[in-house]
């Protein structure tokens, strides 16, 4: 063993990490206090961004770690809010019909996953456009639909807007933290290195035991789940559903501009990246076409100049690493220099 292989060590956790997840906690525990203290228009918007959250981390987790760069994302996004209309048609309450239309957009995305994941790079990309575009005409023959003419989710009426609101807002904060925490522990476990394996090189990972298709299937039926919930909790903010909306292409290029701003292949990029989406969309969504405009050169300007996003070159220039899903390599005696 050199010299090297003796002085350095092997971290997951530091302090600085360990400081950011009990940051994280507190953070959690004060917006889950937000519905005593504040307005119902600041628990609306950071429903919003919650939501934003969710689709980010799960867009961030199938092309930046898993390298499958998919721009048909809506197509679960248009299925979480269908179901939850259908289900809440047959008599459930609607908060439980969002859970489970997430459950049911997993279980339809994994025989979609044995076709897709055959394909490859720019073909995955596409192949995912084609999918969305073809759940979008089936669940426009859908009579309970009415085509794009669409329909409300009426069975909310049956809570106060008051009542409504909070449940919604809450609904919202405990998906988005459990989707991020399990998303962290997947991305931390085997499965997880085995991921990132593949996405740096497919041939070398098979070659030491990974098996690809596996792993690549987990991903995307946990991403498609994610999106799913993403898509019934702004169906129960939106209260309508309109085909046309749900499953428009602007969703996965909302997820993409997302994590390129924030860090792609950054757990906390994505994060970061819904954040100042969130607030681009806040401040100048009134500006009409010069809002799409602006977030279309934003995304260029980025993958020009900063290909690794924000937070990429954060961690670049200060080594901040928060949310650790992988491992780094430590020499002690750098760190005294």
């Amino acid at each position: 063993m050199s010299q090297w292989a003796k002085n350095v060590s092997i971290q997951r956790w530091t302090p600085s990490s360990r400081r950011a997840v009990m940051v994280a906690g507190v953070v959690l525990l004060v917006l889950a206090l937000a519905p005593l203290f504040a307005s119902n228009g600041m628990l609306d918007r950071l429903t919003a961004l919650f939501i934003y959250v969710i689709l980010a981390a799960m867009w961030n987790a199938l092309a930046g770690y898993g390298g499958l760069i998919s721009v048909g994302q809506q197509a679960f996004f248009g299925l979480g809010a269908y179901f939850t209309i259908r289900l809440a048609n047959v008599g459930l309450d609607p908060f439980i019909s969002v859970g489970l239309s997430a459950v049911i957009v997993g279980v339809i995305s994994y025989p979609i996953s044995l076709i897709m994941l055959r394909l490859k790079g720019g073909e995955f990309a596409i192949g995912m456009w084609v999918i969305a575009s073809i759940l979008h005409l089936m669940v426009n023959l859908d009579g309970l639909i009415q085509g794009e003419t669409g329909i409300s989710l009426v069975s909310l009426n049956h809570y106060d807007s008051g009542s409504r609101l909070t449940i919604i807002y809450l609904l919202t904060l405990g998906s988005m933290a459990g989707l991020l925490t399990l998303l962290f522990f997947v991305l931390r476990s085997k499965t997880g290195s085995a991921i990132q394996a593949i996405r740096d090189d497919e041939e070398a990972a098979t070659s030491i035991g990974v098996k690809p298709e596996k792993t690549k299937r987990l991903l995307f039926v946990i991403a498609a789940f994610g999106i799913g919930a993403a898509g019934a909790l702004w169906l129960t903010s939106a209260t309508t559903f309109l085909p046309k909306t749900y499953f428009s292409v602007q969703w996965s290029a909302y997820m993409i501009f997302m994590v390129l701003v924030g860090g792609i292949g950054k757990f906390e990029g994505a994060i970061l990246g819904a954040i100042i989406f969130f607030l681009v969309e806040t401040w100048f969504s009134s500006t009409g076409v010069w809002y799409l405009v602006s977030l279309g050169a934003i995304a260029i300007a980025f993958s020009l100049f900063l290909p690794k996003g924000i937070w990429g070159e954060l961690e670049r220039r200060f080594n901040w690493r928060f949310l650790p899903v992988g491992y780094r390599v430590e020499d002690p005696k750098k760190e005294k220099q």
